[in-house]
């Protein structure tokens, strides 16, 4: 009887030691194929720059290639869906705007739950707002374009790379504060949308700084203003809504990565060290600064409690505009 206890219990230890190696092995192993970024904007949007510069850093740590899938759609909403549904097994990242904590008020129904379907790994950068004009509409300032719209009613649009999206939301800000009738416009991610604007089909909008700072920059856009106190490094010649006087206009866009809800600790802090690490790194740091992102790289906890905080803040912004999205 004791032989067979003894034996029993061998045979247990043993089991645990080889579950035990086993996890070790995977633990080292990890990844062993390619992982996906989704994007849940268009091409050439903030989200997509930002995903495709990670990518290219977690491929080299990690020696596996790094897809990124753009899907867009429904503000954003499809894309953190499907990451939302993915297999917590470190194979599928999420980088989202801070249109992931804007939607769970905008909409009265999303298919994800921020805290119970993801794990935040880190902000990699934010950036302010900016808003600016296709270079033909007459106007080189805040302060002119409010006049215009104001001289003709009805004639104007804005657009944003989506509907909820804080670009929207600055937008939203900025008919509040001077009560113009200015009707927004959202487009499918900040790539359709630049099109739209260089091509003056809609000849204002809102955007994030990395989204409009290339055009900006170049001539094809005018910036009148970023939505913070201070100027941008970025884009210097661009004044700030706090140095124009203009108040309760500062709103910044975060990026950041989430992977699915359940993928092992262990896969999250090797990813959480890879990317806090290329974010560091001066080449990347000097990418992010020549778009107009500010790095970041904080902790998982300290990116939980900025979603938290961010959900409370545009929630509020939400409720003032009266914004519904079905």
């Amino acid at each position: 009887m004791k032989f067979g206890i003894m034996r029993s219990v061998s045979t247990a230890v043993v089991s645990i030691g080889a579950l035990l190696a086993c996890a070790g092995t995977a633990a080292q192993q990890y990844p062993t194929r390619p992982l996906r970024i989704v994007v849940p904007f268009a091409a050439a949007g903030g989200s997509d720059i930002v995903a495709r510069l990670v990518g290219q850093k977690l491929s080299e740590s990690l020696g596996q290639p790094v897809i990124v899938d753009n899907r867009p759609g429904a503000g954003a909403n499809i894309g953190i869906g499907i990451a939302a549904k993915s297999p917590p097994d470190g194979y599928t990242l999420l980088v989202s705007s801070s249109a992931f904590t804007v939607n769970p008020t905008l909409y009265a129904k999303i298919p994800y739950e921020p805290f119970r379907d993801f794990i935040p790994v880190t902000c990699i950068g934010s950036s302010p707002n900016i808003l600016a004009v296709y270079p033909q509409l007459p106007v080189k300032s805040v302060k002119e374009l409010i006049e215009l719209v104001r001289s003709q009613p009805g004639k104007h649009n804005y657009s944003s790379p989506g509907a909820g999206t804080t670009p929207h939301l600055s937008g939203e800000m900025l008919r509040i504060a001077f009560k113009i009738d200015l009707r927004h416009i959202p487009y499918g991610g900040a790539g359709p949308q630049v099109q739209s604007m260089i091509s003056g089909q809609v000849p204002i909008g809102f955007a994030s700084v990395p989204s409009f700072a290339p055009q900006v920059k170049a001539g094809q856009l005018r910036g009148l203003a970023v939505t913070a106190e201070k100027r941008t490094s970025a884009l210097p010649d661009v004044p700030s809504m706090g140095e124009l006087g203009i108040n309760g206009m500062v709103g910044d866009t975060f990026q950041g990565v989430l992977v699915p809800a359940g993928t092992p600790k262990h896969i999250v802090a090797r990813l959480h060290a890879d990317i806090v690490k290329a974010i560091a790194s001066p080449d990347m740091r000097d990418r992010m600064n020549a778009i107009g992102l500010e790095p970041v790289g904080n902790t998982p906890e300290q990116f939980a409690g900025q979603i938290r905080s961010d959900i409370a803040r545009w929630g509020a912004v939400i409720r003032q505009a009266g914004i519904k999205v079905d």
